[in-house]
């Protein structure tokens, strides 16, 4: 008798994230998903972000025009695509599925630099509570995507969000302050951000100037 698979909903990603697992499928093509819950778990630091100067006056300059959930799906297909020294991604038509839903629950948010009218670059996420779980990004002009990466930071910090989980460690990210935690560690910490009232909201673009400044200041 074959085992029979438990239907995956929105409802249940959220679950799980809040219980410290988080979805990924082996391949683009892949037909299942697997729930992980890394021994060692990536953390970017919300205030002490580390901004390098040259990006900081790419971020303030107006090379990009930077918006959030203008274009969700767009965003998570950019992100789902093959790219120079990537050559296959985790995001198959499951995860598709499923993150559309949650975008459209106002739970997944994505953060979006553009051209003129061409996307060029962004990345989406998901956030309860205080926390927000970073799930990829992707770029296709130089810095767009670490420009995203600064303004989510900048959001999340004006929105009174206290933890950024990037899942996993990277190269790219430790450039910024990422750095690994243990897991007991980090379900701590996710307990406490999830008692957090914090909000995803569009920021005042003053405050949001402001705000990425005084990163550059202390990065």
């Amino acid at each position: 008798m074959s085992r029979r698979q438990i239907e995956i909903t929105p409802e249940l990603v959220i679950r799980a994230y809040q219980a410290g697992l988080f979805p990924m499928a082996e391949s683009r093509d892949a037909a299942r998903l697997h729930w992980l819950d890394p021994a060692l778990r990536g953390v970017l630091p919300i205030e002490g972000f580390h901004l390098p100067r040259r990006l900081a006056r790419t971020a303030l300059s107006q090379r990009f025009r930077v918006t959030s959930d203008v274009d969700f799906a767009a965003t998570l297909a950019g992100c789902a695509e093959p790219a120079e020294g990537r050559g296959d991604t985790w995001i198959n038509p499951e995860i598709t599925r499923l993150f559309l839903a949650l975008h459209e629950d106002g739970v997944a948010h994505s953060v979006e630099c553009w051209e003129g009218a061409t996307l060029v670059g962004g990345l989406y996420g998901v956030a309860l509570g205080g926390a927000f779980f970073g799930e990829s990004m992707f770029s296709r002009v130089r810095d767009a995507s670490k420009v995203a990466l600064v303004h989510l930071v900048a959001r999340l910090s004006l929105g009174g969000f206290t933890l950024l989980d990037t899942q996993f460690l990277t190269h790219h990210l430790t450039q910024f302050g990422a750095h690994e935690i243990l897991r007991a560690t980090y379900k701590a910490r996710l307990a406490a951000a999830l008692d957090v009232a914090a909000q995803w909201r569009e920021p005042d673009p003053a405050a949001l100037d402001a705000t990425i400044r005084a990163m550059r200041s202390t990065g």
